[in-house]
């Protein structure tokens, strides 16, 4: 059992990244009761919404969940103030630092792991008395940093005493194998519930993740300072050419706009943002949670098993 496990009182060390706008109970439940954890989104939610959400989690599961915080929503501390009144055991946060909302989360025992890109902001986020740490990689769909999961991973590892989760270009039980042997105690995943009977996409954002191969994403708002990984369509590649031809961040913005809802709701695979990571190209067919979370472990086991030096 991995500190992860045990810090968490979850079965795998597998944790369900927060998927924005995505990740609402059905999914998050699923994942819990398949023995990983499942992550709330607070994406577009009132705080009303978000208690619902968690009661809602609660009739599905007995199992340990999380809430992710996004914290440059407007409504934040009311939806802190949810998390606490819910007795939710665990929080995720992005987006920013949590440090204002420490003490009210430790104050009702709530286990805190923000997500970080970089070895000064875990050094930042261990000085908080955090309880671990979710270091996420450029491999990651959506909003990413600029360093890659591994060699971020092994860095951050060396740097702190925290629990380390990594995050981004993991996608199956050897992925798994090679985040525990750099010293992670865990995975986060979310491209891979993407693909699920559970996850509220429509069905052609899902068939585009598992028609995709090794070059079907692409990063956009790099130059800009805020790189988001999505599938590659004509609306992103047209953003990307726009951008090398600097482009205004006005008109850049004006062709995104509403993409993600195009993308999430109406499931536009041409002009919406279908945010997911590398590993698509691993993903050949829509499964359970159950069945996703039992292939992982499974050939997880297997890989240790088969592990041996060649000298």
């Amino acid at each position: 059992m991995s500190s992860i496990t045990e810090l968490l009182n979850i079965k795998y060390p597998i944790i369900q990244g927060g998927l924005q706008y995505i990740s609402r109970s059905p999914l998050v439940s699923a994942v819990s009761n398949a023995g990983g954890l499942g992550v709330l989104t607070t994406g577009g939610m009132d705080k009303e919404e978000l208690r619902e959400q968690i009661q809602e989690v609660k009739k599905q599961t007995d199992k340990p969940f999380a809430v992710n915080l996004t914290l440059i929503q407007k409504n934040i501390e009311e939806l802190v103030d949810v998390v606490v009144e819910e007795n939710v055991p665990i929080v995720t946060t992005g987006a920013g630092s949590p440090k204002k909302f420490i003490p009210k989360l430790k104050e009702n025992n709530t286990i805190i792991l923000p997500v970080i890109a970089a070895v000064k902001h875990a050094k930042k986020m261990e000085a908080l008395n955090v309880d671990g740490l979710i270091v996420e990689g450029q491999e990651a769909g959506g909003h990413i940093g600029q360093l890659s999961t591994f060699p971020l991973v092994r860095q951050i590892v060396k740097a702190t005493h925290l629990p380390v989760i990594a995050a981004g270009g993991i996608g199956d039980g050897h992925g798994l194998v090679a985040a525990l042997a750099l010293g992670a105690s865990g995975v986060q995943m979310g491209t891979v519930f993407l693909a699920t009977n559970e996850c509220p996409i429509p069905d052609s954002f899902k068939q585009a993740i598992i028609e995709a191969d090794d070059l079907s994403t692409i990063v956009t708002g790099r130059t800009l300072g805020h790189p988001v990984r999505a599938i590659r369509n004509e609306m992103l590649q047209e953003y990307l050419e726009l951008e090398q031809n600097n482009a205004s961040q006005e008109e850049l913005d004006n062709l995104v706009k509403g993409s993600l809802y195009r993308a999430i709701k109406e499931g536009d695979r041409q002009r919406g943002t279908m945010q997911a990571g590398e590993i698509s190209g691993l993903i050949t067919e829509i499964k359970s949670v159950a069945e996703v979370i039992t292939s992982i472990t499974s050939e997880a086991k297997d890989v240790l098993k088969q592990l041996e030096l060649p000298y």
